[in-house]
């Protein structure tokens, strides 16, 4: 069921789409190569604590009884890695590194979700090219976030996109709505049909997420049971925000 939300309960999204903004430009501030992962998700953590919030990734269930709950406060994927990286003392962040990184904030009950992909330092441009296109995915998507529309039109527009960049969209993990819980209706898939799906509506607020790959599609899921990395190995990006359909223009909650 979509939930249309009160000009009460947006503004309460907004406090936690502020602190996802504020806690991603502690990231690019701070984030350099010698670094590991594990020191990118202490600055997440006291960052959201610093704003009133706590991280909503942290403990946040598998749905399997064999997987742990994901142990840490951010996601943070590289390289080959598309979404659900797990932060770690091991893994240090080298020069070229292609690292998305996936927050969730959880701020008086409603909850705030951004992802951004950052290269350290210089990469090849063929990655400079896949993060520009990711995050024009975005926003080439969100032309159709408009009252009156259709899910389907959002889907249409990201897929369509990426593909005429000679890049592939995953079909197996989608945008979302997002609230008072991090996954509600509607799903929001990066490819599709215009015309189909659920009506837009003032009031809906919506997680929309291109995750590109630069190579084939296909994915493959690590033995830690969250993990998602490319098959073929090449690089992937992500970028998200939340938005809100209004009368008129959508309004992107987790910029400022």
């Amino acid at each position: 069921m979509v939930t249309i939300k009160s000009k009460k309960e947006i503004e309460l999204m907004r406090e936690a789409c502020k602190v996802v903004a504020l806690t991603h430009k502690a990231i690019e501030q701070n984030i350099k190569p010698g670094m590991t992962t594990w020191e990118l998700d202490q600055i997440v953590e006291k960052t959201m604590k610093s704003l009133g919030a706590i991280s909503a990734e942290k403990n946040y269930p598998s749905g399997f009884d064999d997987v742990p709950n994901f142990p840490a406060a951010a996601c943070i994927s590289i390289n080959d890695e598309v979404i659900h990286g797990i932060p770690s003392k091991r893994r240090y962040i080298k020069e070229g590194d292609v690292v998305s990184i996936d927050l969730v904030a959880l701020k008086n009950g409603f909850h705030g979700d951004a992802a951004r992909t950052i290269i350290v330092g210089k990469a090849s441009k063929e990655a400079e090219k896949l993060v520009k296109v990711t995050k024009q995915a975005f926003f080439e998507g969100i032309k159709f976030a408009r009252k009156g529309n259709r899910i389907g039109d959002i889907s249409h527009a990201i897929g369509e996109y990426v593909n005429s960049q000679g890049f592939s969209v995953v079909r197996e993990f989608q945008g979302h709505g997002i609230g008072r819980q991090m996954h509600e209706d509607p799903g929001i898939p990066n490819y599709g049909k215009a015309g189909k799906g659920i009506r837009l509506e003032p009031g809906m607020t919506l997680a929309i997420e291109p995750m590109v790959i630069q190579g084939s599609p296909n994915i493959l899921e690590l033995d830690d049971g969250w993990t998602i990395i490319t098959e073929d190995g090449s690089l992937a990006a992500h970028y998200e925000n939340t938005i809100l359909i209004t009368e008129k223009e959508p309004e992107i909650l987790t910029i400022i």
